[in-house]
């Protein structure tokens, strides 16, 4: 009996924080953003470390900054949608008895996401500008309807990323320019789910048997051992904010009148997401004097508690990445633009909700600095290739087009939080300019084709063995079938000074 009261406490701990955090991908790759310039994305960002068009380029390639002149500025937003959706009829999901859970497919899981950005650069003289910028380099927002069948799993998972980013560049005066930047990041973190009690129950059920068994005529509850009854699921909740610094460098090089290269690399970085973990209908126990029978005194769940909170943390990896482009101009009128992206996102192996109290947590009963649940991710180093097109059709208008081929980081281990595949990204966008005031805009528009269908199949895995199943999960297991799109608009002002 006493291994079974072990067993009960340790599925109370599982089924109360198991699964609070799950990956989160969206357009770039992981969970980068692609959307951060109208102008740059009218050609899918091609080349845009070799292209310094106007002031965001502090954010593509700080070195491009040399080539800008006077006080500039740029300002815009984008709006994102994403369709995200599991297919009726390939929803199965089971509890940690393994009964069905039933539900819904979880309706359309992700909102319109608006993302603003301002971008500044300052020319102090021939050999040295200034820059700063602020933009949302990372993000998600993604919510399942409550009667989801995977809401085990996943219901909210939000990310919201702001950097502050000011930059600084040098130039040679002979067409070599080199940046520096630095991203002061500010996150804000949310993840919830539904929590399935039954594995207590079912623990629960055995325990109470096996002592029935052995008492003979007497019965547990001439002991004062409750009769089991199931809990109602209940709700977790966690949500952290964190401060990183990560620092970028550009070059760029201007091998002719008609043709140069930029190159850039971004360091990576952790955010510390500090927070709250909060539980709704958290199982309460009652000790039970069972010395009579040489039991001992052991712990029963006797009903529920609300509003059991315990301080966690959530380290989230943010990878390095490198980014090369080209610009060459065919003619006077037609520029041609292309560019890859490598992200070192197989630096994001887990993610680990992580006990902050300094003694005995009230919710996972472990002392401070231990892993509570663990989340097993192992994605994979990605690539970006991009191609793209200017025709300055008038000295006031010009036309873009883009392509991009962006691959997924999320490889074994997909997950109900948001499924991910690899796609293609398609873009359109114009510039007007105004030669006599300064004065351009710019719009784009673009659409995201998904190259498959991606398929979860989620379990829940060991901290200490990444690929194994945690026994304390038994047969809880989410599958689903996805259908995925998403098209975004952006628009941007600019202002030569």
């Amino acid at each position: 009996m006493h291994h079974r009261s072990s067993m009960l406490a340790r599925a109370v701990r599982f089924t109360t924080l198991a699964a609070f955090a799950a990956p989160v991908s969206t357009l770039a790759g992981g969970f980068s953003l692609n959307e951060q310039s109208a102008s740059a994305m009218g050609t899918a960002n091609a080349g845009a470390a070799a292209n310094p068009e106007n002031a965001t380029t502090v954010l593509f390639n700080p070195a491009g900054m040399s080539q800008l002149s006077g006080t500039n500025i740029s300002f815009g937003a984008a709006v994102l949608d994403i369709d995200a959706e599991a297919k009726a009829g390939t929803v199965r999901a089971t509890d940690t008895l393994g009964r069905p859970v039933s539900g819904s497919s979880g309706g359309d899981i992700a909102d319109p996401a608006v993302l603003p950005n301002i971008y500044l650069t300052h020319e102090i003289n021939d050999s040295i500008d200034v820059g700063f910028g602020i933009h949302a380099p990372y993000g998600l927002a993604a919510d399942y309807d409550d009667d989801f069948a995977g809401r085990y799993f996943a219901d909210e998972t939000e990310l919201t990323v702001i950097s502050f980013s000011p930059a600084v560049s040098v130039s040679n005066g002979q067409g070599l320019s080199m940046g520096a930047g630095i991203n002061i990041m500010y996150a804000e973190g949310r993840l919830t789910k539904f929590q399935d009690y039954s594995g207590i129950y079912g623990r629960w059920q055995q325990g109470y048997a096996s002592l029935d068994s052995a008492l003979g005529p007497a019965s547990p509850e001439d002991f004062g051992v409750p009769v089991p009854s199931e809990f109602d699921e209940g709700y977790a909740d966690i949500e952290g904010d964190d401060v990183a610094v990560n620092f970028r460098i550009g070059f760029l090089y201007e091998l002719s009148d008609r043709t140069q290269f930029g190159l850039t690399a971004q360091t990576g970085t952790e955010f510390e997401l500090d927070g709250e973990a909060e539980i709704s209908k958290f199982p309460e126990t009652t000790a039970v004097d069972l010395s009579a029978i040489g039991q001992g005194v052991q712990a029963f769940p006797t009903g529920a508690q609300d509003g059991v909170s315990e301080a966690v943390r959530v380290p989230l990896a943010i990878p390095e990445s490198i980014t090369v482009g080209a610009r060459h101009k065919l003619t006077p009128e037609v520029t041609i633009l292309a560019g890859a992206t490598y992200a070192k996102w197989s630096r994001f192996e887990e993610l680990d909700i992580i006990s902050r109290e300094g003694g005995s947590g009230p919710v996972s009963g472990v002392t401070g600095d231990e892993v509570i649940t663990h989340i097993t991710e192992k994605w994979k180093n990605t690539w970006q290739f991009n191609v793209g097109g200017i025709w300055q059709a008038t000295p006031e208008w010009a036309f873009k087009a883009g392509y991009a081929w962006d691959e997924s980081p999320v490889d074994n281990f997909l997950t109900a939080r948001i499924p991910s595949s690899d796609r293609h990204w398609l873009t359109l966008g114009s510039q007007w300019k105004s030669a006599d005031s300064g004065w351009t805009i710019d719009a784009a528009i673009g659409t995201l084709l998904f190259t498959d269908d991606p398929q979860v199949d989620e379990l829940v895995y060991l901290h200490e063995a990444p690929t194994q199943q945690d026994p304390s999960s038994g047969a809880s297991n989410y599958k689903g079938e996805y259908d995925l799109s998403a098209w975004s608009a952006s628009i941007e002002v600019s202002k030569s000074f």
